[in-house]
């Protein structure tokens, strides 16, 4: 098979493309002929030799979600076909023609959905569904805010949140993908300048604050956020572009009886991440197949071919996207 590797760290340029054998499944595994993979921001820090592949992934090969064709079973797999259509995430390895997977670690696609849509939807769904309602516990009626609603993951957020019926607000660094925004069910839309907002999600939510925010950028937007939290609120740390560290306002947090934790899905056990993507399975992939005009749908931004991955991660550092950047796999 082909596979883009990373022989070493480095630029975009780091990016190789070279011919490795293909996987062969294990018992309880599947084997898929991958046709699009997602990209996302943990594979240009991989790239650049800061963010290592768990243990069970290739170590070279970047890629942490993907769409294809099951074509390979191993011993024990009764759920799923040769021919089956799946996505679904992995901790490495899904830039490539083909990857192994485990069995429960699989979702069926919808009909009608395509492979670019299909590489687009892992990552970002089971990444928003798992922060804001497994661990954020969001319910109907709540308000949600959104960072980085312009992303493959606030993309995500923001349809989920609709779908719930919840209040959503999203911030971003432009108007325009927060105008885009309010067709994927975005509320009130944000520009955040210097990371101030507080008083602006205090003003749209009549004082009443943000009872989920799904914080994609860290840094000091985090200490923003405990200003303008409802009361038991919810923060759950995702990404931290703009820095890992912050000063907070601990009085403030304790007086709204708030929490702040962290997630990371990468790094969780295999039966972690099995559970995950049954959970996606079960209550994130149906709204997908749901009659005209779905609940949720695939934002797809830009799409290159497999061997141009290193343009992929180009643009992708350039924060100009809005939705997913998918590389297909052209045979």
């Amino acid at each position: 098979m082909r596979a883009i590797t990373v022989p070493t760290p480095g630029g975009p340029e780091a990016l190789v493309l070279a011919d490795r054998p293909d996987p062969t499944p294990t018992r309880g595994e599947v084997r898929v002929r991958v046709h699009a993979a997602g990209v996302n921001r943990a594979d240009l820090l991989q790239r650049m030799g800061h963010y290592p592949a768990p243990a069970d992934a290739p170590a070279d090969i970047p890629g942490l979600e993907y769409a294809g064709v099951v074509d390979a079973l191993g011993e024990g797999v009764t759920d799923l076909a040769v021919g089956d259509r799946v996505f679904g995430l992995v901790p490495g390895g899904a830039y490539a023609e083909a990857v192994t997977v485990h069995a429960r670690a699989v979702a069926k696609m919808p009909d009608g959905m395509t492979f670019i849509e299909g590489a687009a939807v892992p990552e970002a769904f089971i990444t928003a569904y798992d922060a804001i309602v497994s661990q954020g516990a969001l319910s109907a009626g709540e308000n949600l805010l959104v960072h980085a609603a312009g992303s493959g993951v606030g993309t995500a957020a923001i349809q989920i949140g609709r779908a719930i019926g919840a209040t959503v607000l999203g911030t971003a660094r432009t108007a325009d993908k927060l105008e885009r925004g309010t067709k994927l069910g975005l509320l009130h839309g944000i520009v955040a300048k210097d990371a101030v907002f507080a008083k602006e999600v205090l003003a749209r939510t009549g004082t009443a604050g943000a009872d989920v925010v799904l914080e994609l950028v860290g840094g000091a937007y985090v200490a923003e956020d405990v200003r303008c939290l409802a009361m038991k609120a919810r923060i759950v740390v995702v990404g931290t572009l703009a820095g890992p560290s912050v000063e907070l306002d601990l009085s403030t947090l304790m007086r709204r009886r708030a929490c702040i934790r962290g997630t990371m899905l990468r790094s969780r056990p295999l039966e972690e991440r099995i559970q995950a993507m049954q959970t996606f399975a079960r209550h994130v992939v149906p709204l997908f197949a749901a009659q005209a005009p779905s609940p949720l749908k695939a934002v797809v931004d830009r799409v290159f071919p497999l061997a141009e991955a290193g343009g992929a991660h180009t643009y992708m550092a350039t924060n100009e996207g809005f939705g997913k950047v998918i590389l297909e796999v052209v045979r």
